[in-house]
């Protein structure tokens, strides 16, 4: 296990290079800077846009930029943003907890509810259960995103006359705003997960099914519960954990309409502030930041993959 970490480590190590390299390259790639935007119409005041970008290093050849920040994230500095004066790190640390919480909340209610529906369609394939389970798979997968966050929104001030606060509040301060915050941007995002994991499930439970030791187990006379929780739940669950950290990564790298919707002060909607403004620092910040974080459920993953099938160890 030990060597496999540190073989896995290593190649983590170096794709975070490469997607450092890559997220410095695509930022620059936007058309226009913000020194463009700062001079506004007074664009042709040379000595300006030389002293601006001297000031924000653009002056410089892009592969010393590169190295540049480069050595400053290896010690922890993301740089300051060039719209805040605030240092890059605090600000994608504090919007990404907002991201992270609103991930973590829909996945829970993703699996919650996706994971039962797709056994019971599976159970019941081709009958009015499975009927049920697959026309709401088909509706949900179909809906945009914005669509369905406008729809919930609306449905709850409509059908009970509510609508959630529009000031965030951490939950630490506010538990209660905090969920009624919560609650309408992780329905939204939490019925598309739950039809992608309901359909996923749905097909490795039929797969399952006719399979010949299951086959052997109903022959032998065991019971439904104990043929579905000792044989086929068991044989399911290293595929499940691997969708479970797939839909986490979706989760997080798409939630850029829906905090904006719902005025979360998020990831995604501090990225999207950036880009618009060409804060470069920002936007290398947190998309370094996304990058990371998705390598670390990659590598979480499969960690789980060794330690719920033994036979894995051995390859």
């Amino acid at each position: 296990m030990a060597h496999y970490l540190i073989k896995r480590l290593g190649a983590a190590l170096m794709t975070a290079l490469l997607a450092s390299l890559l997220v410095f390259l695509l930022v620059r790639a936007v058309p226009g800077d913000i020194v463009a935007q700062m001079l506004g119409q007074a664009g042709d005041d040379a000595a300006a846009e030389r002293a601006l970008r001297r000031f924000f290093g653009l002056d410089q050849p892009v592969w010393q930029q590169y190295l540049s920040w480069l050595g400053a994230v290896l010690q922890g500095d993301l740089g300051t943003s060039w719209t805040r004066g605030t240092p890059v790190t605090d600000m994608v640390l504090k919007a990404f907890g907002v991201t992270l919480q609103l991930g973590l909340f829909t996945l829970a209610f993703a699996t919650l509810l996706g994971v039962p529906l797709g056994m019971l369609a599976g159970i019941y394939e081709g009958r009015w259960p499975d009927t049920l389970v697959q026309a709401f798979n088909l509706l949900a997968l179909s809906a945009p995103v914005f669509w369905v966050g406008l729809m919930t929104l609306i449905g709850a001030s409509l059908l009970f006359f509510w609508s959630p606060p529009l000031v965030y509040r951490p939950f630490a301060a506010a538990p209660t705003q905090n969920l009624q915050i919560m609650l309408l941007p992780v329905l939204s995002l939490g019925l598309l997960q739950a039809a992608a994991y309901s359909q996923f499930v749905r097909q490795a439970v039929v797969s399952a099914l006719h399979q010949d030791y299951v086959r052997t187990a109903i022959a032998k006379g065991l019971r439904t519960r104990v043929v579905f929780f000792k044989h086929i739940l068991r044989n399911i669950l290293i595929p499940l954990v691997t969708f479970m950290g797939l839909i986490l990564i979706q989760i997080l790298g798409g939630v850029v309409i829906i905090e904006s919707l719902f005025s979360l002060p998020g990831l995604g909607r501090l990225l999207l502030t950036a880009i618009q403004t060409r804060d470069f620092p920002v936007v290398q910040g947190g998309l370094l930041l996304i990058v990371g974080v998705a390598m670390a459920i990659n590598l979480l993953v499969d960690v789980l993959y060794h330690v719920i099938d033994p036979r894995t160890r051995a390859s």
